[in-house]
């Protein structure tokens, strides 16, 4: 290895110039660890004290591990159909078994000796139904003379640190570099300021490497991840904080509406009564609208609880005064939906300077790519010239020969569907100021969530339902169980004869193209009990030998149901090959009650709103995430009638995945199911991490369980930042946030 002085070792130093460059290159290449900082924030994975053996039984064909265990025996052989030798050597832990497999290696009989223990590591695989490590990486524990010197020293304590390894790093190489880099670590800098240190009776940034990396005790290891879960916590929350102010210090131009003006106007013709929630909901909005400095407010709420209503409201009041709104929709449905539905609900409202129009009224304009160049020709003059006070678009909106005359509001729906640049277009075209900015979500989201993605924005919630919305059940249907599946098709010819309409939503298209759906090949599926298939080579129907249930195909289903269980009623598709003129046909004639059942992809999934649909069968449930099966069970019972979701499924009872369908059957509370879905979801996807290609920024920190920390760390960071926004007093924090806002790790951070 490198020798390098002492003081000479930062957080920031490469560590091929710690390591010596094979052993840093391998890192790199392995671990994406490049420098010691990498290196120290790489935390172990979990401890296990000395003589304290692994539980085998606990083991997971595919893992990589690293188990601690003693030797039970040893067996060499002569292979018998090739030439070569095997060594068998067993391990336990007084309870389970694990085979450790070596080709053409008999020298390591003479080390692997029974009553020995040690470290082995590998990947975890099965063969003839026994799990086993071929040819692991292991390192004996006690007096083993041949020992590499360092290991031995690695471990010499108590506590044994295990990180998360691969298969050509092992976690005893990893701490051997990890010893080499502390002993020559020199200042280090602490981005914690001393006195909230000392006042939370935190550890120094220097002693909480040490007490994390070589713990003495279990109180070490505890010290430790205390002060690495608030420092993540802070990191973040000063970032956050440091967006608030800096929001708060721009110019905007106040936005109230006039007393006797279009809100008012649309309020009083208003065919329903505002929930108390909406009502709270605008007067906070109003208010923001009303400021000299933007809005940055997320709008949450249940599926159907009436966001797109104090959407509109919100729109009113900037056209009242002068300005234009812009909603954002992920998809040409959804800006189709929500043109049509707000014209609707706007009435002569959305007609000025047309026969019939209202006088004080104004335009809603639709501006898709799918358009035809003389209705998008049209539609930016109107855009342009101001005519058009409210403007729904999809991407379309973003492009640069898009000018509004004066945009005074950027409404986003479902935001997370939208990169941090695209957001950003949008909000770059207020000419004047920077115009508000609302963003919604039907995706509720827990508290601590909105306290770290969210942080620099203001939360509203929408818990209640309109009044008169009617419950909804769900179902979950087994494959295995042929009767229930054609009970599904009853139920929904019921429904239809009662007036009613459903929904059969499908995992993929089917068509030629690949739609980036894995085709599992030589099974039985869904499909073939439709035709009446009852099983293939003794496997149950829709179920192969590898238990991965084959995504139903939108298209193929389609014409099975419109000539078998569902003959006679009007079936028609809808997905997002479609050319936009046929999609929003379809939608036209579904929501006018004209088609009885729409075959669909998630293109229905959120701001369709047909209140006559009233069931909604769900193919292949499993495979969808439990957020989006809440989004998708909202399109029903969203009338007086009472709503019916049917998630049919073939996985397995005691699965995960069935687990999953079990608990979103059981509530259809949002965030009750919203904490589920986190919770089953690696945090790093949740933050964005996944997006961005790199590792979450978050390793100690839960946003589940440590919600007392998120909130003290928030708490924290408002007080310092209020003192010294530009972190003057504080190089060392101003150093990591400002590492933090520009890492591609950070893209979470960007929500506004």
């Amino acid at each position: 290895m490198a020798q390098v002085r002492p003081q000479d070792v930062t957080v920031s130093t490469r560590l091929t110039d710690v390591l010596g460059r094979r052993l840093g290159s391998l890192l790199i290449e392995k671990l994406n660890l490049a420098t010691v900082g990498d290196l120290l924030r790489h935390y172990p994975r979990r401890y296990v004290q000395r003589g304290e053996l692994t539980n085998l039984d606990e083991l997971v064909p595919g893992e990589d591990v690293t188990v601690m265990a003693e030797i039970a025996g040893v067996t060499g052989r002569r292979m018998r159909r090739r030439s070569g030798h095997i060594l068998e050597v067993v391990v336990t832990d007084g309870r389970g078994r694990l085979s450790l497999t070596f080709f053409n290696q008999p020298w390591r009989e003479r080390y692997l000796q029974v009553g020995r223990r040690g470290l082995f590591a590998g990947r975890v695989d099965t063969y003839r139904g026994k799990r086993q490590l071929a040819h692991p990486d292991f390192v004996l524990l006690g007096d083993d003379a041949d020992a590499d010197d360092e290991v031995v020293e690695a471990f010499a304590g108590e506590l044994m640190a295990i990180y998360p390894a691969t298969a050509q790093v092992a976690t005893w190489t990893i701490a051997r570099c990890v010893r080499r880099v502390l002993d020559g670590l020199g200042e280090l800098p602490d981005p914690l300021p001393e006195e909230l240190r000392r006042r939370r009776g935190l550890l120094s940034l220097r002693d909480a490497f040490v007490a994390v990396h070589r713990p003495r005790t279990w109180d070490d290891v505890r010290a430790a991840r205390e002060r690495f879960r608030f420092e993540e916590a802070f990191v973040l929350q000063v970032e956050l904080a440091r967006r608030r102010s800096a929001t708060r210090a721009l110019p905007a131009k106040p936005r109230v509406a006039r007393p006797d003006g279009l809100l008012a106007a649309f309020d009083r013709q208003l065919p329903f009564e505002l929930t108390d929630g909406q009502r709270a909901v605008g007067e906070t909005i109003a208010a923001d609208l009303a400021r000299d400095h933007p809005m940055q407010r997320l709008l949450q709420g249940e599926v159907g609880s009436g966001k797109t209503i104090c959407a509109l409201r919100a729109m009113l009041t900037v056209v009242d005064a002068g300005g234009q709104a812009a909603l954002l929709a992920p998809t040409e449905v959804l800006a189709q939906q929500h043109h049509r539905s707000i014209t609707a609900l706007l009435g002569p409202l959305a007609e000025r300077g047309m026969l019939g129009g209202a006088e004080h009224g104004t335009r809603v304009a639709l501006l898709t790519g799918g358009q035809s160049t003389a209705a998008r020709r049209k539609t930016l003059l109107d855009i342009a010239s101001g005519e058009a006070g409210i403007v729904v678009g999809t991407h379309a909106l973003l492009e640069e020969k898009v000018t509004f005359a004066d945009l005074g509001l950027v409404v986003i729906d479902e935001q997370h569907r939208f990169g941090v640049e695209q957001r950003a277009a949008l909000v770059a075209k207020g000419r004047e100021a920077p115009p508000h900015v609302l963003v919604m979500t039907a995706t509720p989201i827990p508290r601590t969530v909105a306290m770290t993605v969210f942080g620099d924005l203001e939360v509203s919630s929408l818990t209640e339902l309109p009044k008169g919305r009617a419950p909804i059940r769900t179902v979950v249907v087994p494959v295995s169980k042929p009767a229930w599946l054609a009970r599904v098709w009853e139920r929904v010819r019921e429904e239809v004869a009662q007036g009613r309409q459903a929904y059969v939503v499908c995992p993929r298209i089917g068509d030629d193209e690949d739609d980036g759906t894995e085709q599992p090949q030589g099974r039985a599926s869904v499909l073939e009990l439709l035709r009446g298939a009852g099983s293939t080579n003794g496997q149950p129907a829709g179920r192969a030998s590898s238990g991965r249930p084959e995504p139903v195909s939108l298209l193929e289903l389609a014409t099975i149901l419109s000539e078998g269980p569902l003959a006679g009623l009007t079936v028609e598709v809808l997905h997002g090959r479609q050319p936009p003129e046929t999609k929003d046909a379809v939608m036209r004639r579904f929501a006018a009650g004209e088609i009885d059942v729409l075959v669909a992809t998630t293109v229905i999934e959120v701001g369709v709103d047909v209140p006559n649909a009233s069931v909604m069968v769900i193919m292949d449930a499993d495979w969808f995430g439990v957020s989006q099966l809440h989004q998708l069970r909202g399109r029903i019972g969203r009338g007086k009638h009472p709503g019916l979701c049917l998630l049919v499924t073939d996985a397995a009872d005691g699965s995960p995945a069935r687990a999953r369908l079990d608990a979103v059957a059981s509530t259809t509370d949002g965030f009750e199911l919203s904490r589920l879905d986190l919770e089953q979801r690696r945090e790093g996807d949740v933050l964005g991490a996944a997006q961005s290609g790199r590792r979450s920024s978050l390793r100690m920190l839960s946003v589940i369980r440590d919600e007392r920390v998120i909130a003290d760390a928030r708490a924290e960071a408002a007080a310092l930042v209020a003192e010294d926004p530009e972190l003057v007093r504080h190089p060392a924090l101003r150093q990591v946030v400002d590492a933090l806002g520009s890492d591609a790790r950070a893209d979470y951070l960007e929500k506004t």
